[in-house]
């Protein structure tokens, strides 16, 4: 399978976001890729701590974001990772949850993930509160596949290996990890914890970022990056928005868990 990330500098502008997605989707497929996977908080970024009841908040049935990613998966024939968008929590109209979602080739929404480790610290250039408009999920989710079973985190949860063990029990060979990394985190952070997941884990990471600054008082790392199960970094996009590609070769990662079978020499 060819998989690819893509890179995006997202604001408010619902409109603009969703067109510059369509533009980095058509570009990986045209490079070939059958799985393309894109940043959290893909549709909208908004300011820090920003409280207010989130303008676009939906359904995951009939909303705009839900149906703009059906449609360019079933476009372009391809596995579609759209990052996060805000979904509606019915029992608390002030806040959503940041859900991750995977569309099938033909359109159909095949899996959701509302993001359970929530993004509340106050490290040096950056004190964020994500609570204070999200609602934690509860649930691991594995999606599987014809291609492949695909693990969905979104960004935070990649402090918290126990959830990747959870979805390497339930089969996961890929792992989504769709961010908004702060560039202090970021640069001390992000390729130590991803490389980590990928080889503890014997899985694939797909990791696809937002970059640079969205508003006054929001900027993200970028450097979105495709790991193989031996921590190896496949493919990184430079900065700015763009995508890359990489071969996740499924038979190697098959002979790297026969190996060296870490995942079954686990003792608790």
């Amino acid at each position: 399978m060819i998989a690819a990330v893509v890179q995006m500098t997202s604001g408010v502008d619902l409109t603009h976001n969703l067109e510059r997605a369509a533009h980095w989707i058509a570009r990986a497929a045209q490079a070939g890729a059958e799985l393309i996977s894109l940043p959290e908080n893909m549709p909208i970024l908004r300011e820090e701590n920003d409280s207010a009841p989130h303008p676009f908040a939906q359904d995951m049935k009939d909303g705009p974001v839900v149906r703009f990613l059906s449609e360019q998966a079933r476009t372009h024939g391809v596995w579609l990772a759209g990052g996060t968008l805000p979904e509606r929590v019915p029992e608390d109209p002030d806040r959503v949850y940041n859900t991750a979602v995977l569309h099938a080739p033909d359109g159909e929404l095949c899996a959701s993930y509302r993001k359970i480790h929530l993004f509340d610290v106050d490290v040096p250039g950056a004190v964020l509160r994500e609570s204070r408009g999200a609602a934690a999920g509860t649930e691991a989710v594995v999606a599987h596949t014809v291609r492949a079973a695909i693990g969905l985190t979104v960004c935070y949860d990649l402090r918290f290996p126990e959830l990747y063990r959870e979805l390497v029990a339930r089969g996961a060979q890929i792992l989504l990890v769709p961010s908004a990394f702060t560039v202090p985190t970021g640069r001390d952070h992000w390729e130590i914890l991803l490389r980590a997941r990928a080889i503890e884990n014997q899985c694939f990471v797909l990791a696809a970022g937002q970059y640079g600054e969205h508003n006054s008082t929001r900027r993200s790392y970028g450097r979105s990056m495709i790991i193989d199960p031996w921590g190896v970094v496949l493919a990184t996009v430079p900065d700015g928005e763009g995508f890359a590609t990489a071969r996740l070769d499924f038979e190697a990662q098959a002979e790297v868990r026969r190996r060296l079978p870490a995942l079954a020499h686990r003792r608790l």
